[in-house]
């Protein structure tokens, strides 16, 4: 049944268990230490990521990533509209 358990870890600490499935798993965790340890640990690490503020993505930012994957080689272009010059013209037909 600790198996069980510990494949439910990571849904008891983004909180997606229904509330009887996470009494039932913090009573197991009373039994096994390692259990409990691994549960309070993840929690801990949900919320964390939760209360983080969010990132921000500037004009710096996005420089730094596109030198940062020049210089591993990667090729990346981007990407623009086919200009209207190289565009044919159709007959209108009526």
């Amino acid at each position: 049944m600790n198996e069980t358990y510990e494949k439910l870890v990571d849904l008891y600490a983004g909180e997606d268990l229904p509330q009887e499935l996470m009494d039932e798993l913090e009573a197991a965790a009373k039994l096994d230490p390692a259990l409990s340890q691994e549960m309070s640990s993840l929690k801990g690490t949900v919320q964390a990521l939760k209360n983080a503020p969010a990132p921000e993505f500037t004009q710096e930012t996005f420089h730094r990533i596109l030198m940062r994957m020049y210089t591993k080689g990667a090729i990346a272009e981007p990407l623009s509209p086919e200009p209207t010059h190289l565009q044919l013209r159709l007959p209108l037909s009526g």
